[in-house]
């Protein structure tokens, strides 16, 4: 999934998940090398910053997902906006988190920002004091109700049962069907 914010238009970024069925990722243990030529197509899909929002923005991800928020979050940072940013990751164990002292690192530069990853399949040595349970009921738990903000922003990107189950959370948490915003990703298979 590409990763690179439009600050940098002239370098492409990339977070790769190695599947051993996978079309592509396979490919990065057995076969590419570095300095092999690709062809690439794309960007696909709707993952891209609103600069003209002006609320706060949610930012939810799962899996590969993490590759387009890690993009606007680059975007948001580069173009020295500051506004309210909560980024929720769903991983199912503690091996599945990454990118954790990048995110901080980024974030230590935003006036309002929390990183608040959770667990949802715990392995029995995880020394974890976190969130778990599956990310759409984190994300409930933390803006619906009370903590509603109807002039937040939302962005998720990940498995598409991830972004379905977020669907009634951001309906619940009274955010604007325009201010939604959701990718689907699945790993990409065949030859």
């Amino acid at each position: 999934s590409m990763a690179s914010a439009p600050s940098s238009p002239s370098r492409l970024s990339f977070i790769i998940k190695i599947y051993a069925d996978g079309a592509f990722s396979s490919l990065l243990d057995k076969q590419l090398a570095v300095g092999d030529e690709l062809e690439l197509n794309g960007p696909f899909g709707m993952s891209f910053r609103n600069p003209s929002h002006a609320g706060p923005m949610l930012l939810v991800g799962g899996g590969s997902g993490m590759a387009p928020l890690w993009s606007i979050l680059n975007d948001l940072v580069n173009c020295g906006e500051q506004k309210p940013v909560r980024f929720y990751y769903g991983a199912r164990a503690r091996k599945d988190l990454f990118y954790l002292d990048e995110i901080a690192a980024l974030g230590s530069q935003l006036d309002d920002f929390e990183f608040v990853p959770a667990l949802s399949e715990m392995d029995d040595g995880d020394a974890w004091d976190g969130e778990t349970g599956f990310i759409h009921e984190v994300v409930e738990r933390r803006h619906c109700g009370p903590n509603a903000d109807p002039e937040m922003e939302s962005y998720t990107c990940g498995p598409p049962p991830m972004c379905d189950a977020m669907v009634p959370v951001f309906q619940a948490a009274g955010i604007d069907a325009d201010n939604i915003h959701l990718d689907k990703f699945t790993p990409a298979t065949g030859s």
